[in-house]
């Protein structure tokens, strides 16, 4: 982190939650002070943090040819696996969690027959290309030829992580929408179907998943257990994921919406129309700082929206900038964005707050949440952000 960062001196501009809040333990750590979370989970099978991890990895591994199911099932990383490559004539792939390469699974190459061999032993793929396996959270997503034939494969390994909503759960207490902003694979999709869970067992509240890909709820007609006691709305083609969000709205009287990858200016009215109703809105969209939402015009409307104004010759001098400037259009859909970084290192913003200094060319106070050593979380409060990294 940047040595020049202001030691936390000031108090994030969260709004007050209706209801008083259990004040976390404080600790001082390297100068800077940071607000210790107490939720702490049994230890994963690989040691990677504190979460109980389901995988149901055996169902994924049925579908691959028989020489790399066993491979996988012998091999010390499988609780890591992210997803397997199966490209017509290339050697098969696997790729684990936090390694930025790859490992070859055999040395010959893939066939069509395996490739039609898999294909069968999943769902139909639809129109995103993706399909899954009944009762479980994996994603099978195809890659076609000009003809239309599957020539590829990426099998994405789902997970079921329950312990992982500590790093936002005081976030949830102020009833209010929060967009993720994350590269693939950083694990928006898992905090999805957590945050899903805990809302609707936990805090009692009547949750709606708008599925566009089956991702957060499982492949099938029955939504996996991890949702908890979520609904689940599957969508029939991704380009009609806005209708089924305001068809959510209106014919299930939902007290919160979940929603994963927001892409298209439709969605971005729909989170607006569904928010101005009063839900709380819980989603992820594409990208991974707040810069590239506010550059973006598709998804800008998530953060209020921007728009060039022309200030008089007075005004202009007063606040010693040029005439025309960008401004904040509306107050924005989502009052919390997290830029996910990493698994477990998280920036949060109070998005009307940091979108209005980042226009004037401000550095915005921000929140960093991670993990220590002990599984606990860390939230510290920063003041260097500048989109690109503290």
């Amino acid at each position: 982190m940047a040595t020049c960062a202001a030691r936390c001196l000031f108090l994030f501009p969260f709004l007050a939650p209706k209801f008083p809040l259990p004040l976390p333990r404080l600790r001082r750590r390297g100068g800077r002070v940071g607000w210790i979370g107490t939720a702490r989970c049994s230890p994963e099978a690989n040691g990677a943090w504190g979460g109980i991890v389901e995988n149901d990895l055996a169902e994924l591994l049925q579908i691959l040819p028989r020489d790399l199911r066993d491979n996988l099932q012998n091999e010390p990383r499988k609780d890591q696996l992210l997803e397997v490559v199966l490209d017509l004539g290339r050697r098969p792939e696997a790729r684990f969690l936090g390694d930025s390469g790859g490992q070859y699974l055999r040395d010959s190459e893939i066939s069509q027959q395996e490739l039609e061999a898999a294909q069968q032993a999943v769902g139909e793929f639809g129109g995103d290309n993706r399909a899954g396996i009944e009762g479980t959270l994996h994603r099978i997503s195809a890659i076609r030829s000009r003809k239309g034939m599957v020539v590829g494969l990426t099998c994405r390994v789902g997970r079921a992580v329950t312990g992982h909503v500590d790093m936002v759960r005081d976030l949830l207490n102020y009833k209010e929408s929060i967009l993720f902003l994350g590269r693939p694979g950083v694990g928006k999709t898992t905090v999805m179907r957590e945050i899903a869970r805990v809302l609707a067992d936990e805090f009692q509240k009547r949750v709606v998943i708008v599925d566009t890909s089956n991702e957060i709820g499982g492949d099938g007609d029955i939504p996996h257990a991890a949702i908890g006691g979520a609904r689940r709305m599957q969508v029939p083609e991704p380009s009609m994921q806005h209708r089924v969000m305001i068809e959510a709205v209106e014919n299930h009287m939902p007290e919160v919406v979940i929603v994963d990858e927001i892409g298209t200016e439709a969605e971005a009215q729909a989170c607006r129309s569904i928010a101005e109703r009063g839900v709380m809105l819980i989603g992820t969209a594409h990208g991974e700082r707040l810069a590239n939402i506010i550059k973006n015009p598709t998804l800008s409307d998530l953060i209020g929206g921007v728009e060039t104004v022309t200030l008089g010759d007075d005004e202009a001098r007063a606040r010693r900038s040029q005439k025309s400037i960008l401004e904040r259009k509306a107050p924005p859909t989502f009052p919390f964005l997290i830029e996910m970084r990493e698994r477990h290192y998280w920036v949060t913003h109070r998005t009307e707050r940091s979108v209005d200094m980042l226009l004037h060319g401000k550095k915005p106070l921000v929140e960093v949440r991670k993990r220590d050593n002990k599984f606990q979380v860390v939230i510290e409060r920063w003041a260097t952000y500048d989109g690109d990294g503290l």
